[in-house]
């Protein structure tokens, strides 16, 4: 059986789905897992699909792709690019994009399993195939948790992972330790007294005060925060009204947080709580606003030995000044749960879909922010090859790194 797996990826890349919609991305990941004749189960965590392949005795090697896109209207100008829509949380229509490369990850992982199937007769062990939903809501591990996945699939000796990233194809970002940050999604609600819009006087305006307290909150990072740690907070939406004469009763932020650690942590949102409730009492709110945590993902922190031990692989397979440390990113994953929950090391890595030639022209201009996209944005695209078959690669020399040889079992 051989994919074509560049129909596969432009197909998956037209019909993107959010989170925990991934109906038509899980079918066909399971019409693919029917074709190479593997074990598997769907509807885990409601959309989640996982896949087992036995052979033999030896270590149970876990490898993970997400599979939701992102409520973001494509301007790539691709010819496969998503006109999509969907509807989101709130019920709300919405275009939809993989914006974030996760069509590019489903396709590697199949990829991989694909080739791995073809060459049972040189290793030995267990291959768990993990398609996760809902990483961009920080769920979907969890959820498939919940719904038993650690029980009823073999628990895993190392969980294994990978992302495509705005760097130089043939390129690929791994370091020892913390490798992505920790994450809070916070909701505040600020609690105002409506009215007129003529007569300002006789209300309490969430507006202003949401507005102050955007401000407010950007001073914890810049004098607050010892500028040699890392933090982050961003507010990345505002809800307030309906009409221009109205004053609301509410205003909604929704709101980012990233640190290396548990401790700074606590220390963030101790200050994010502190900055909220006193601008809050100095609009003269007669409300305490609401502070809701949506979501909390922990660091994902590789494995020192592990890591060290696929590095050399890598360079093995790729040769060497493939292997680079992308220094910490403060954005976020959920696959560090599916490590957490079962005690068992992970290494998760990043590869390149950008092409070389433009990534040096960038770097030698000082435009790499400017003319380089990252992902969730509406511009992001890795190029199709060699993108896709270095993340079939990848995987497959992952997972051999740590399965067992046939040769010696």
């Amino acid at each position: 059986m051989t994919f074509d797996l560049e129909a596969l990826y432009i197909d998956l890349h037209r019909h993107p789905e959010l989170s925990f919609q991934e109906t038509r991305t899980a079918g066909i990941v399971t019409k693919h897992l029917e074709e190479l004749g593997l074990e598997f189960e769907e509807g885990i965590g409601k959309t989640g699909v996982a896949a087992m392949l036995r052979n033999g005795e030896g270590p149970v090697v876990w490898l993970r792709a997400d599979m939701d896109a992102l409520p973001v209207p494509e301007q790539t100008g691709l010819a496969y690019a998503s006109t999509a829509r969907g509807t989101d949380p709130a019920g709300n229509d919405v275009p939809v994009m993989h914006a974030c490369g996760h069509d590019m990850h489903v396709a590697a992982l199949l990829g991989a399993l694909e080739q791995l199937v073809a060459t049972k007769d040189e290793w030995s062990g267990t291959i768990v195939a993990v398609f996760q939903p809902a990483e961009e809501y920080g769920a979907g591990s969890q959820a498939m948790i919940a719904d038993g996945v650690l029980d009823r699939f073999p628990k895993p000796d190392i969980v294994l992972g990978q992302h495509v990233t705005p760097l130089p194809t043939g390129t690929i970002g791994v370091r020892s330790g913390t490798q992505m940050a920790a994450s809070d999604g916070l909701t505040v609600t600020l609690l105002g007294r409506g009215g007129h819009g003529s007569r300002p006087h006789s209300t309490i305006d969430p507006v202003v005060m949401a507005a102050a307290t955007v401000m407010r909150l950007q001073t914890i990072v810049s004098r607050e925060v010892d500028p040699r740690d890392v933090a982050v907070v961003t507010v990345g939406s505002i809800h307030a009204g309906l009409k221009n004469n109205i004053i609301p009763a509410e205003a909604r932020l929704e709101l980012s947080l990233r640190y290396p650690h548990d401790e700074a942590r606590s220390r963030i949102l101790e200050k994010v709580e502190r900055v909220v409730r006193a601008e809050a009492q100095a609009s003269g709110s007669e409300q305490q606003p609401v502070i809701e945590i949506d979501h909390t993902l922990p660091p994902t922190i590789n494995d020192v030995d592990s890591t060290a031990r696929l590095q050399l692989a890598f360079d093995g397979a790729f040769g060497k000044g493939t292997v680079i440390d992308p220094g910490m990113f403060t954005g976020s994953e959920d696959v560090s749960w599916f490590a957490r929950e079962s005690g068992a090391p992970l290494v998760f890595w990043f590869w390149g879909g950008i092409d070389p030639a433009l990534f040096a022209a960038a770097t030698a201009a000082g435009t790499v922010e400017r003319d380089i996209p990252t992902n969730h944005s509406p511009f992001f695209a890795p190029v199709l090859q060699p993108t896709l078959d270095n993340g079939v690669r990848n995987l497959v020399v992952a997972a051999r790194e740590f399965l067992g040889s046939a040769a010696t079992e």
